[in-house]
């Protein structure tokens, strides 16, 4: 990672030092080796911040780069350049202590509970191993009144009935539970989610982001929220943004992202959800797929798949540009160049999709049949 450069310093609404800024990326990006000399860019040009007691949703389909920051952020792996800034100061580690002070503010959940937790060891080792690590060695009354506190915060109680439980012996939701516990055993300022709710049951995924909202009003912990989901970034993230291969293409407060957004990729996340009000628009969608991040297309990432797209699209790439109060879009469409795309519907614009002769399939695998022998 390399030092703030004095052009970015401030950049965005809060300055890097500002008490409400905990935690920010600027210009983080993340390129993996490929078969010699080929290089994934899994991560280009992403600025964020996280603030104390708001919630940042990080949303985008499977591939777009979102996990990637989220391990870039818990320095799980290494940047390939921008700078991470912790209360404003480079938070670079460097060696196993640095780092276990860096953990100790910064926290992250992993999507899979079942992975996360070690299936040999009870819920007493696991919370009481992350306690010792981060608040010193506790023993006997001291402890056990820790572990009850700990259960207690997300809300596994009575204590007795969880705490020498395996992980196999607990529910999804149970077992997510815990390893919230564990994270907050540090008593950490951020708390990293990588799709927290997507291995959970539909009937228990309210319950865990209640449970994330409620420790972010009571402790004021930062939260990234990384999800495919963008109706429930809605529904619990503060503001949302939006990731298409590797770089963000729009930003802004949840409520207006999801429900005007601006740039043509988020329009179709959001219609990609089913409306029963609209089923005609399930015949509709965008074609093609996401790009090969080893060889992604110049310009605008989404440019293939666009139906605005323009020889400006396809050339140079738009930085986000703002498209309202506390809001930006990375799209030409947006800028005030004579050459740029004129927006609309991207679903009227692409229209139905063509029709499948569903007789003719049957006949054909008819006749395959029977030539057999």
């Amino acid at each position: 990672m390399t030092s703030l450069p004095p052009d970015r310093v401030g950049y965005g609404r809060i300055l890097p030092g500002d008490a409400a800024t905990v935690l920010q990326a600027v210009q983080l990006s993340k390129h993996f080796r490929h078969r010699g000399r080929r290089v994934v860019h899994a991560v280009d040009d992403v600025d964020l911040e996280l603030q104390k007691g708001r919630v940042v949703a990080l949303v985008g389909e499977s591939g777009s780069g979102k996990s990637t920051i989220a391990r870039l952020l818990a320095q799980l792996m290494p940047a390939t350049s921008g700078t991470i800034l912790l209360h404003g100061e480079d938070a670079r580690v460097r060696g196993q202590r640095a780092f276990r002070r860096y953990v100790g503010r910064v926290q992250m959940i992993f999507q899979d509970p079942f992975g996360s937790l070690n299936p040999v060891h009870t819920v007493r080792y696991v919370l009481t191993r992350s306690l010792r690590i981060h608040r010193g060695r506790l023993r006997g009354d001291e402890l056990e009144a820790a572990l009850a506190e700990l259960l207690g915060r997300v809300q596994l109680t009575p204590a007795e009935r969880y705490i020498d439980k395996f992980p196999h012996e607990l529910s999804g939701g149970q077992r997510q539970r815990v390893a919230i516990a564990r994270a907050l055993a540090a008593n950490p300022e951020v708390l990293l989610a990588d799709e927290p709710i997507s291995m959970l049951d539909v009937s228990i995924r309210l319950g865990i982001l209640n449970l994330l909202r409620d420790l972010r009003d009571r402790l004021g912990i930062a939260i990234l929220y990384i999800t495919h989901d963008i109706a429930s970034a809605r529904y619990f993230a503060d503001r949302t943004m939006v990731m298409y291969a590797g770089r963000v293409v729009e930003t802004g407060d949840s409520e207006s992202v999801t429900q005007d957004p601006k740039h043509p990729y988020t329009q179709l996340l959001i219609r990609s959800a089913p409306d029963p009000d609209d089923l005609e628009a399930r015949a509709r969608g965008a074609r093609g797929e996401a790009p090969s991040l080893v060889d992604p297309p110049s310009g605008c990432r989404f440019n293939p798949r666009c139906p605005f797209a323009t020889e400006v699209c396809r050339t140079e790439t738009p930085p986000l540009m703002p498209v309202g109060e506390g809001r930006e879009a990375a799209c030409w469409g947006y800028s005030d160049r004579d050459d740029r795309p004129v927006l609309g519907s991207v679903l009227d614009t692409y229209g139905e999709r063509p029709a499948i002769d569903v007789s003719a399939i049957l006949d054909g695998d008819a006749a395959t049949e029977g030539a057999r022998p």
